[in-house]
């Protein structure tokens, strides 16, 4: 931490969604017989640091994993988890990890925190606490303590505020007081990912991340290795609380290859009306993201002027942006639509699956309309 000085066949415009049709792991060595797959090593006490190495080292990780002498020097019943190198090096995971850590700047860009490495600027809990009273927008009754004095208390202290903001929403914690003070980075990401989607954050967290990870636990003065895919992310409507699934989500799982078919009938649709004002949309990806065209297209479906103080007709930042599209909903609402199933800042962050779901919502009532 760091603190700054100063759908598929189409008939022309009729629906385009039709009923579609309906990681690769580092490769192990072959388990024995009598071992279930988790595939358990013992070591002795009088190798406990030389095996404890070997485990972290296993022949499923491709590169050597750097650890330090006390990881193998394990209190009964204490564990360490070392991420795989593979797992690391996933454009995925770097991803994940630029996208919280960007998210938790801007979040605290007023305490002038910057946070650069999860691992070392979150496990004692003081930059959790900033985080958490930023996002729920109250001061938590945690003790100031020296760093000296710290230990775990600031931390559990924390972790207990979030524990009363989550478990009432049925989500099962995946940290612990010891593993996040341990800097164990996957419970930090759990951590992380449950505070984004609980609070709805502006960001787009990439879908279906997961990690292998080595974990050496010690039981009867033995050490004990197994290896673990721990998934992180799923897609953004498991993690946001969107169960229920649509045309969509089976588009996108079972008949990729539709996809252009069902973009084509959605842009023909959107350029009716928008030819009107001479705008033209080639990309939908992109050309909504700012909102600026859903709010014009609104107008032209109902029949009126949007008066132009309303939105930002060349919003230049995230907040602009998504203050346009929330408008662009506010007036679907007032259309008579339902609520659209996406979240202004999916669209914003060029979530496709989110941009189709808002048109097609269009397309259903206006696909009459001259």
């Amino acid at each position: 931490m760091q603190v700054m000085a100063a759908a598929l066949p189409t008939r022309a415009l009729c629906d385009p969604l039709a009923a579609p049709p309906a990681a690769a792991l580092c490769p192990q060595p072959p388990a024995p017989a009598s071992h279930a797959s988790s595939s358990l090593t013992l070591f002795t006490m009088s190798d406990l640091q030389e095996e404890g190495k070997n485990a972290i080292h296993a022949p499923m990780s491709p590169a050597s994993v750097e650890i330090h002498p006390e990881d193998t020097q394990l209190e009964e019943n204490e564990e360490r988890t070392v991420i795989d190198p593979t797992s690391r090096d996933d454009p995925r995971f770097k991803e994940l990890l630029k996208v919280l850590i960007d998210w938790i700047n801007d979040v605290l860009v007023e305490e002038r925190i910057i946070v650069k490495q999860l691992e070392e600027d979150l496990y004692d809990g003081q930059v959790l606490q900033k985080l958490l009273e930023k996002l729920a927008d109250c001061k938590l009754n945690v003790a100031e303590v020296t760093q000296s004095e710290i230990g775990k208390q600031k931390l559990q202290a924390v972790l207990e505020a979030v524990q009363d903001l989550l478990r009432p929403h049925g989500r099962a914690l995946q940290w612990t007081v010891d593993s996040i003070h341990g800097k164990n980075l996957v419970a930090i990401l759990h951590l992380l990912v449950a505070l984004a989607t609980h609070f709805r954050a502006p960001i787009h967290l990439p879908e279906h991340v997961s990690v292998q990870v080595v974990v050496v636990r010690k039981r009867e003065g033995m050490l004990h290795s197994s290896h673990v895919t721990e998934e992180l992310t799923t897609t953004t409507e498991m993690m946001m609380g969107r169960f229920e699934r649509d045309a969509f989500d089976t588009l996108f799982d079972h008949a990729p290859d539709k996809l252009s078919v069902v973009k084509k009938s959605l842009i023909t649709f959107v350029n009716k009306h928008l030819n009107k004002l001479n705008l033209e949309v080639t990309e939908l990806e992109t050309q909504f993201a700012d909102g600026v065209y859903l709010v014009l297209l609104m107008g032209l479906l109902e029949d009126y002027f949007v008066p132009l103080h309303n939105f930002y007709l060349t919003p230049d930042s995230f907040p602009q942006k998504v203050h346009n599209v929330s408008f662009a909903f506010e007036l679907m609402l007032d259309g008579g639509l339902k609520k659209p199933k996406a979240r202004p800042e999916d669209v914003v962050n060029l979530d496709l699956k989110s941009t189709l779901r808002v048109l097609y919502n269009l397309f259903t009532k206006y696909k009459h309309l001259e």
